[in-house]
């Protein structure tokens, strides 16, 4: 297990805000000024192995709990965003909150014992079913009592289609996470697809791309990709997809926090520092 942390010289604050992150891939966690907003600590814990199942990540994360001293303090609030591909869109006006199982059955294998809920998708007028990893909530308000917790693809999408709601181009934005990535498709800022895809090779992650264009009609020529996580220039998941669409950038984030940083890329964590 790998630990990344990038922390602001200036930073001192009575009162913190604390942010989770945490998947089969890695935990990490920002600590933010309860008050201005601003990021003192971003530390990452990369699992050297993909975790098996949720209960080995309970294992790793009771384990940083107890020797990281960052997260041995008081906060004035906890955010735990759970991350997995164990999510899926409905529309406001086809769901029904006692069917939150069946929204899951059409692309997901469900157990009888999963707990399912959902969170608010207002800029898109639909509700993200997901299923948490309810043991890391309870080991959760264990330690810090009432705590809020969301689905990644909850923020990326609410963020997102904010960020992008006037722009006259049709938009692929891409988040790289370890060995998936998430997909959001607009069109002149409308919303049209979430999806998130494993990848094992570059030509994987080349298919996913461009496969979703091709489905929903996109031009590559005319369309922009807005890349955001793990990924520059350098990396050949990168370099492939250059050759197929023109007009490639990075996603600029609204703050400076990371662009001196050693460990992380600028526009990387975006879900985690919103």
């Amino acid at each position: 297990m790998q630990k990344l942390t990038q922390r602001s010289k200036n930073f001192q604050s009575e009162n913190k805000n604390l942010s989770i992150q945490f998947s089969l891939d890695g935990f990490s966690f920002c600590i933010k000024d309860a008050i201005s907003g601003e990021i003192g600590v971003l530390s990452e814990y990369v699992f050297t192995n993909k975790l098996a199942t949720p209960n080995l990540l309970l294992e790793k994360i009771k384990s940083i709990f107890e020797t990281d001293q960052e997260l041995q303090t008081k906060f004035n609030s906890v955010k735990a965003i759970h991350l997995n591909q164990l999510a899926t869109q409905v529309p406001n006006e086809y769901f029904e909150d006692t069917h939150l199982k069946s929204y899951l059955s059409y692309n997901i294998k469900t157990l009888a014992s999963d707990y399912i809920t959902y969170d608010n998708l207002p800029n898109v007028n639909a509700k993200n079913v997901f299923i948490p990893y309810v043991n890391i909530n309870n080991f959760l308000f264990q330690n810090f009592g009432e705590f809020e917790f969301q689905h990644h693809s909850t923020i990326l999408i609410n963020k997102l289609t904010e960020k992008y709601k006037n722009d006259a181009s049709d938009l692929i934005l891409v988040n790289v996470v370890y060995d998936h990535i998430d997909l959001i498709i607009l069109k002149k800022g409308t919303f049209y697809m979430y999806n998130s895809f494993h990848f094992t090779t570059k030509e994987d992650f080349l298919y996913y791309i461009l496969f979703s264009a091709e489905q929903l009609g996109l031009n590559l020529r005319e369309l922009e990709l807005v890349f955001l996580g793990n990924i520059t220039k350098e990396f050949t998941i990168y370099q492939i997809i250059n050759d197929y669409v023109k007009h490639i950038r990075f996603l600029q984030p609204s703050y400076d926090f990371l662009n001196e940083a050693e460990h992380f890329f600028p526009h990387s964590n975006y879900i985690l520092l919103s």
